[in-house]
């Protein structure tokens, strides 16, 4: 499982033009869910995002979570993560899981995130999604199940 995180001061995400989701200081996560990944590996990625310092403490220090600044969450599902660009100019996607299993853990990631009680607010499984963000630093952190 793959996630890219990046700080940031605003993000929105529409779907055909009409707005579905907007979020203030927080992060903005892809998720990306590889063929065979388990529970398991979003238990990891969720627990690692929870708890990543990323954010400035009053020394100007990244040292603060998204708990700690009580940021919210753009979680957005991004099978394009798993493209593999080896061969060619036109990407594959193959490693990428199946969609049914894969909304299934994008949806259960949401519920961890909202357990943690972190504000998460998400796009449309699927959908052809238009993302505006005010990126923070900025700060992008990718994490991968396999490395945690």
């Amino acid at each position: 499982m793959r996630a890219v995180v990046q700080r940031v001061l605003s993000a929105n995400l529409k779907v055909e033009g009409k707005l579905i989701s907007e979020i203030g200081k927080g992060l903005l996560v892809f998720l990306g869910v590889g063929q065979g990944d388990k529970e398991s590996d979003l238990v990891k990625i969720i627990s690692k995002i929870s708890k990543l310092r990323i954010f400035e403490d009053e020394n100007g220090k990244m040292n603060l979570s998204i708990k700690d600044v009580g940021g919210e969450v753009l979680f957005v599902s991004q099978f394009t993560l798993y493209a593999d660009c080896k061969h060619g100019n036109r990407p594959s996607f193959i490693q990428a899981e199946k969609p049914e299993r894969a909304k299934e853990l994008y949806l259960k990631g949401k519920m961890l995130l909202e357990e943690e009680n972190i504000i998460t607010k998400t796009g449309i499984f699927g959908a052809d999604m238009k993302i505006d963000a005010i990126n923070d630093g900025p700060v992008t952190i990718i994490l991968d199940s396999n490395d945690l």
